[in-house]
């Protein structure tokens, strides 16, 4: 593969994110994102918290549900009032089922310049926030609860433990 090619070859970050949530839809559970917010995001800013927002994606919450390689858009409604949801792939930090907690948590991208709004220091700050942050993941899939660390990706046994997504600071 050449350089000029390797340098136009799309993130696998989209096509995580569609698997997975077709993996949840198709086993009957509830698929779920969290979004690290910031000036590039579309969502109601009264239910974001600490700089996200978890957004339930499943068919049934939703309406035009589109999972593009460079947005997630669709229609939601948020205490009965509906409204137009845009998220730039790259500000998902994960993707889990409700129901089980399996998924996967993915690094915060950081933004380009040319992306950055006219008040680009309180989005910087806000990146680096959210860049401090790891995630764990817990996925009882094979029988045996692991704890996935994104920060140096180790896995280590979790004796008696719920699957859960659990955000560590």
């Amino acid at each position: 593969m050449s350089t000029e090619m390797q340098s136009e070859t799309n993130t696998t970050r989209p096509y995580l994110i569609r698997a997975l949530h077709e993996w949840c839809t198709d086993n009957g559970f509830t698929p779920y994102i969290t979004v690290a917010v910031d000036g590039a995001v579309q969502v109601p800013k009264e239910y974001v918290k600490g700089g996200e927002i978890v957004l339930n994606v499943g068919f049934d919450a939703t309406t035009g549900l589109r999972i593009g390689n460079d947005y997630i858009e669709f229609k939601a409604r948020f205490g009965g009032v509906a409204r137009e949801i845009l998220i730039p792939v790259g500000r998902v930090i994960a993707i889990f089922a409700r129901e089980n907690g399996q998924g996967m948590a993915f690094a915060a991208e950081e933004m380009t310049s040319s992306e950055l709004p006219d008040d680009a220091s309180r989005v910087r700050d806000a990146q680096a926030s959210i860049a401090a942050t790891a995630l764990s993941v817990v996925d009882s899939g094979d029988g045996a609860d692991r704890e996935v660390d994104t920060t140096n990706s180790t896995l280590s046994p979790k004796k008696n433990s719920k699957p859960s997504l659990t955000r560590i600071k």
